[in-house]
């Protein structure tokens, strides 16, 4: 009975909290958002999670600019400014609390950008290790684009 509650509930997670990608502006120059499933980008490479995950709201550069950052209620963060804005210290506990879930932030956790920490568990099967190896991985990318 748990474990079907637990799959029933990482199914509509999933089905719920999908990752965002832009369309093209309608004549009206508005931008909506196209909901699509999470894909299952390997755990071993953060830049693939981000390119996978987070570029699409903060950019392949991963300064707020990507295609679907128009369409958000809140401007994406500048990803590379983070230890400039912590007094020169790459902020990691934090970073990984936010994609975890544990901390928020005005755009994650709404409907413009998925909790990460979830969907992980779901790609991965609940198995724990495999989400903490994403969210370090992830946050490991991170800090190696802060800039200088």
């Amino acid at each position: 009975m748990r474990v079907t509650k637990f799959i029933s509930l990482a199914a509509l997670l999933l089905l719920t909290a999908v990752f965002s990608v832009a369309q093209q502006p309608s004549s009206q120059s508005s931008t909506t958002l196209k909901h699509v499933a999470i894909p299952d980008t390997p755990a071993n490479s953060g830049k693939d999670m981000f390119n996978s995950y987070c570029a699409v709201c903060h950019g392949k550069d991963a300064k707020g600019n990507g295609p679907a950052a128009s369409a958000l209620k809140s401007a994406p963060a500048d990803l590379t400014a983070l230890a400039q804005k912590n007094g020169g210290k790459y902020p990691s506990a934090h970073v990984s609390a936010v994609i975890r879930g544990e901390a928020t932030l005005p755009s994650h956790g709404t409907q413009d950008m998925p909790v990460w920490g979830p969907l992980f568990s779901s790609i991965s099967g609940g198995h724990d290790a495999l989400v903490q190896q994403r969210v370090a991985n992830l946050v490991n990318y991170i800090e190696t684009i802060q800039a200088k």
